[in-house]
């Protein structure tokens, strides 16, 4: 109620070209499935799992191409390019994985790299020309940022969602352990009046419930955008 009161978020290259079986994702659940649906699972785990996979990429991608930029005038820089994209093909064979195993995508992975001589520094510079080594150090760089807003936009919504549906569940714990009569969803002073509103009475309750059960059945929504555009980065950057 209200008151008032006066106050003052494997490296392939050399394995063999193996095409993709799938196009693309698991067929969107029903609206009130959606929350209980495998597929909705699978892209929650994988945004969620995404962020320290993320963090790990683009460390290592932003590090290796600094060093190898930079010490590209000695002999050191080519091999530590050619470790740089070595590296970016790993991280995009395990996102490729992921993508299989959450999204049930599967996207080809892309040609292995075949010199076109022999030799160390034959080998070495003919792999500096490795195109899809070079759209996967692309993924990493650009996917991260994408990475922290999906993290964080899904565990948000999925806590929130559930949290708030739950509160009749748990309504009691303010009125015995806190000085509240209910959950407090403000309190502040404005031209010397106070101003406090307590989810307390029955309908208030259940209110705050449905609330809480629109953002669990449109979370999957969310969610599913979010990953639709991984769907794309996979595809267009990491396959073959």
């Amino acid at each position: 109620m209200i008151s008032s009161s006066a106050q003052g978020g494997e490296y392939d290259g050399y394995q063999a070209h193996r095409p993709a079986r799938g196009d693309g994702a698991r067929p969107a659940p029903g609206f009130w499935r959606a929350p209980f649906s495998r597929s909705y699972l699978g892209e929650v785990g994988f945004t969620l799992g995404g962020l320290p996979i993320a963090v790990a990429g683009f460390v290592v991608a932003v590090t290796l191409f600094s060093l190898g930029l930079g010490t590209l005038v000695t002999v050191v820089g080519l091999p530590v390019l050619v470790a740089l994209l070595g590296s970016a093909r790993g991280f995009g064979a395990l996102e490729r994985a992921r993508a299989r195993g959450l999204l049930a995508m599967d996207v080809a992975d892309p040609a292995p790299v075949r010199p076109a001589r022999p030799g160390f520094w034959a080998g070495v510079t003919g792999r500096l020309g490795d195109a899809a080594g070079w759209k996967a150090v692309l993924y990493l760089v650009l996917m991260f940022p994408w990475a922290i807003l999906s993290f964080t936009l899904s565990l948000t919504f999925l806590v929130t969602g559930w949290v708030v549906a739950a509160y009749p569940l748990y309504h009691w714990v303010f009125a015995r352990w806190t000085p509240w009569p209910g959950y407090q969803l403000f309190d502040f002073t404005k031209d010397g009046r106070h101003y406090q509103y307590f989810v307390e009475s029955p309908a208030q309750i259940a209110g705050m419930s449905a609330v809480g059960f629109v953002l669990v059945f449109l979370t999957p929504l969310l969610v599913r955008a979010v990953t639709n555009v991984n769907r794309l980065a996979i595809r267009g950057l990491l396959g073959g």
